[in-house]
């Protein structure tokens, strides 16, 4: 396959067919060498890299990486909906935004002002996050929280699918490739561990000579750490386009109700639906998430039409459709969708919220005296000399 080498549109609003070629294919395989991806797009190495680097520097698309999970066992995945005060929104975002444990945070319409997913390493530290973090910030009205026992689908996953089918099965062997996007996790990780998980975190198509060079370990020691990282599908991924060029400029978010016998069975046909994005059951009254992209916001009611014929079971309770994407995947994007900077993503730590917790159990841990009125009676009572008294007035 050639194609002509036009210089990127994406000045004027649009991706040129390259542009969707070269997105697909590095969405297909992350860390493949520029020699596959021109390959299988059709053009030489060294223009695929230009092409990318053009790309990027424009924050019209770029790559991430980040562990599923570091632990003995899953992580807690929330999504946090959250109320400003009038007037204080942008001042909540900013503030919460470089908290490196909030995969995204959405502006979006209705009845909440913010949408956070979020990954803790147990519920205990949700709880913490929500009471003693975001619930203490000025600008904070309300928070509800939910979690989410099961994640059916994530971002990771989406294509934008533009590769010819024989192209995309042969970068789809790439072990960086194929990725669910909802693995396992590292069951414990060590200081190498650390160090190469950071670096992915920073450029994720690295050659394992730099990784090598930059962690201090030898080329074969990281090539197998890779290689452990990629069978535990404990990498997340990502090739991201700045959604206002990709063709789908729209992202919606449902809340469903799904009766519990049927959710297996609607959460396994959402999930191979092209326009989904995130799937999630969640644990409140609402116990369906799903989160799409659209090619416009007159999509919105008969895509919803198609879920009721589908799915005559399922009620959707509630919409909205996202303002802002100000944080998508670890990166932080302008109002247009556009990569400004990233943020690793980690589990959270906030020495200033763990001593308040402390002082919370020391208080908490401490009984209070009863009321002198209430020792009286009691004392009273204990000796046998207790008669009620009269009402007042």
């Amino acid at each position: 396959m050639s194609i002509p080498l036009l210089e990127s549109a994406t000045a004027s609003g649009v991706l040129d067919e390259l542009d969707h070629l070269l997105i697909t294919a590095l969405q297909t395989s992350p860390r493949a060498r520029w020699e596959r991806i021109g390959a299988a797009v059709g053009v030489d190495a060294s223009t695929v890299a230009r092409r990318w680097k053009r790309l990027t520097e424009a924050g019209h698309a770029w790559m991430s990486c980040h562990p599923a999970g570091i632990g003995p066992t899953p992580p807690t995945v929330a999504v946090i909906e959250v109320d400003c005060v009038s007037g204080n929104l942008h001042e909540v975002a900013a503030a919460i935004v470089d908290d490196p444990h909030l995969i995204t945070i959405d502006h979006v319409t209705g009845s909440r002002d913010l949408v956070l997913t979020a990954a803790f390493p147990d519920q205990a530290a949700l709880a913490r996050y929500v009471g003693l973090r975001l619930e203490a910030l000025p600008g904070v009205a309300a928070t509800r929280s939910q979690i989410a026992s099961t994640v059916h689908a994530v971002g990771s996953r989406w294509r934008l699918d533009r590769l010819a089918p024989g192209s995309r099965e042969n970068l789809s062997q790439d072990p960086s490739g194929g990725g669910t996007g909802i693995g396992r996790g590292l069951s414990s990780a060590d200081d190498l561990d650390h160090r190469l998980l950071d670096l992915l975190a920073q450029d994720c198509r690295q050659s394992v000579a730099a990784l090598a060079q930059s962690s201090g370990a030898s080329a074969s020691t990281v090539r197998r750490r890779l290689d452990r990282f990629h069978r535990a599908d404990a990498l997340v991924y990502r090739c991201e386009v700045a959604r206002y060029l990709s063709g789908w400029p729209v992202a919606v978010t449902f809340w469903g109700v799904a009766p519990p016998d049927a959710t297996a069975r609607i959460t396994s046909q959402l999930i191979t639906q092209r326009e989904t994005r995130l799937c999630a059951s969640l644990s409140g009254p609402h116990n369906l998430l799903l989160t799409v992209w659209l090619r416009s916001v007159e999509d919105m009611p008969s895509f919803e039409t198609r879920l009721y014929a589908r799915f005559p079971e399922l009620t959707i309770a509630d919409r909205a459709v996202t303002l802002w994407p100000l944080k998508l995947a670890g990166q932080i994007l302008d109002p247009r969708g556009r990569r400004i900077r990233g943020v690793p993503v980690a589990f959270w730590h906030d020495p200033a919220a763990e001593r308040s917790e402390a002082d919370l159990v020391r208080r908490l841990a401490t009984p209070r005296p009863a009321p002198t009125e209430a020792r009286s009676v009691l004392t009273e009572a204990r000796s046998g000399e207790f008669s009620p008294r009269p009402p007042s007035g």
